[in-house]
């Protein structure tokens, strides 16, 4: 019996996951919304990036609390990976095909990730 579980994401369950983080971030005033999508670069780490930021790390902290809590509560999703709380300049949360980067302004433009993933296709979020 093959005991392996199926990683497939259709795109419809990709968008449904991409549409509620981001809907996540904006209901704690998230600014700066991007998503990467990375599924034709070779290597990536996850098929998308979603990249915001928060003015303060209170704020980072409570983006990606609400991120974690409406995956959960909606979609009964839990990350993989959920780092970066301890200090909130940075919060990773890892949904395997979909990774939410929550930053500090400060330390968003140190690491700028979106330079370093410049070949990725690029949709920009306006804020509410």
């Amino acid at each position: 019996m093959n005991k392996t579980k199926s990683l497939a994401i259709t795109k419809s369950d990709a968008d449904s996951i991409n549409d509620l983080i981001i809907d996540s971030i904006r209901d704690i005033k998230g600014k700066n919304i991007i998503k990467l999508d990375m599924r034709h670069i070779p290597g990536s780490s996850a098929d998308y990036f979603i990249i915001c930021e928060g003015d303060s790390t209170v704020q980072v902290s409570s983006i990606a609390g609400n991120v974690y809590k409406r995956m959960k509560d909606e979609m009964s999703s839990l990350p993989i990976s959920f780092e970066g709380k301890n200090n909130s300049t940075w919060v990773l949360v890892d949904y395997f095909t979909t990774v939410v980067h929550v930053f500090y302004r400060e330390t968003r433009k140190f690491y700028n990730l979106e330079s370093l993933w410049n070949d990725a296709k690029v949709e920009e979020y306006s804020e509410i």
